[in-house]
């Protein structure tokens, strides 16, 4: 466009400064006077076209210095003719008055990559970051951020005004600071814990450092000391052991922080991304090693743990023999136990029914003496009192008869056998016993008869 512009205003100037032509021309034919025509281009040549023309081709030439278009995804910072500066943070056409301008990316990328790796579209490349964690183990850090520029007017002009140039706030600030802060990151943790399990925190750490600003950080030294083994007969140090741990220092109870170039010029911190941390080789051989260790721990531990099994079954299996062998114990000794009771509540029984009987009989005893003391008592008394004549004679008759009752009962012998103990009378006690069966069977005879 400019270079259209610059024709026209050149033709344009070129015809108002020539001598302007006429449209019609005399000529001589025949020896005859006649009017010629002149050519359209020359007819279009005069002041008024030649003017028009020129401001055209000015206004081409000037309207470059007077607007120009905002490209997406960048911001501009413009210096005027009159030493003012001015910033374009939108796209689309904008006003710049014969301004100066310098063209800044809105995003910026920061990238460490390997050789062969695309570089396109990475305003800032880096090689491996090396770091040394706090246990003395090195390791080389490989990381992707983005930053963006300041959202707000004055502070871009003031970063711009500051740098100049994108390449020189990428070269100069952005790495430098980002090895810087990756660098701080790993000295705040150890490799061993790293790789048990505080990865992330190591990438939370670096991106809260790189946003917010460097935690400022205190150096606590720790000094273990080793003994020889105990079953020595005298024990004494065997090595002193010195370790580090990093705590964060607090401010007003939060963490003190320690401003750096992307906090104070107010870069915006959009994308932090650690890809990889690639551990010194020693490192790795020991963790294999102790990878190693750990697998056979584990096959012991495993062992362990099925030979622990294996005894509490035989110790559950034991115990619940036991329990079943006194189980049958107990019940036999209740059966036992049951019986002796049963025995014992037989003979509480007896007992009882046995006292109750002796108090029966003693009452029975008690009561026959208190009858017979009470017919004594009356027989006594009748004694004492006397008899009539008629009681006496009374008395005397039922005695006589009760006494002939009884004798009537009495049953005498009928045949009576007298045997002598003299030997001269010729007679033993067997014939006597003969003798006496003989008569006996003759009585028994006469009475058949």
């Amino acid at each position: 466009m400019t270079i259209i512009g610059v024709i026209l205003l050149l033709l344009g100037i070129i015809a108002f400064l020539a001598k302007p032509y006429l449209s019609e021309e005399d000529v001589m034919v025949d020896n005859r006077l006649v009017k010629k025509k002149s050519s359209p281009f020359l007819l279009m040549l005069n002041r008024k076209t030649a003017a028009a023309l020129a401001t055209a081709g000015l206004a081409l030439v000037m309207l470059p210095s007077m607007f120009f278009w905002a490209e997406p995804g960048y911001q501009y910072f413009m210096v005027y003719p009159t030493g003012n500066v001015d910033a374009v943070m939108s796209q689309g056409i904008k006003w710049r008055g014969f301004a100066s301008i310098t063209a800044w990316q809105k995003y910026i990328d920061v990238k460490v990559v390997d050789d062969g790796d695309p570089v396109d579209d990475i305003e800032g490349i880096m090689k491996p970051i090396p770091i040394r964690f706090i246990d003395q183990v090195t390791a080389n850090v490989k990381l992707s951020s983005r930053f963006q520029m300041p959202s707000d007017e004055e502070s871009f002009k003031n970063l711009a005004m500051k740098f100049r140039s994108m390449d020189n706030l990428v070269q100069n600030t952005l790495i430098p600071t980002v090895r810087e802060q990756t660098y701080n990151t790993g000295y705040m943790f150890s490799a061993q814990n790293y790789i048990s399990g505080e990865a992330q925190s190591f990438r939370q750490t670096l991106d809260e450092q790189l946003k917010n600003g460097a935690y400022a950080v205190e150096k606590i030294e720790h000094k273990d000391t080793l003994f020889t083994d105990i079953q020595e007969e005298e024990r004494s140090i065997k090595e002193v052991r010195t370790r580090y741990t990093v705590v964060m220092v607090e401010e007003n109870g939060l963490p003190k922080r320690i401003p750096h170039e992307i906090t104070e010029n107010k870069i915006i911190v959009s994308q932090v991304i650690v890809d990889d941390v690639e551990l010194e080789p020693i490192f790795k051989t020991r963790l294999e090693a102790q990878r190693d260790e750990s697998a056979k721990r584990q096959i012991e531990q495993q062992k362990v743990e099925t030979a622990k099994a294996a005894q509490t079954r035989i110790i559950a299996e034991g115990e619940r023999d036991k329990a079943a062998e006194r189980v049958a114990q107990e019940k036999e000794q209740v059966k036992q136990l049951i019986s002796i009771e049963t025995k014992l509540k037989q003979e509480r029984t007896n007992k009882e029914l046995a006292a109750i009987a002796l108090e029966t009989e003693r009452l029975k005893s008690q009561q026959r003496k208190v009858a017979a003391d009470a017919q004594a008592y009356e027989n006594a008394k009748l004694v004492t009192a006397g008899l009539t004549p008629q009681e006496k004679a009374e008395w005397d008759y039922r005695k006589a008869v009760g006494v002939a009752a009884e004798l009537s009962k009495i049953k005498y012998p009928e045949t009576m056998i007298i045997s002598g103990e003299d030997k001269k009378s010729g007679g033993s006690p067997l014939e006597t016993l003969i003798g006496a069966a003989m008569a006996k069977q003759l009585l028994n005879e006469k009475k058949d008869k």
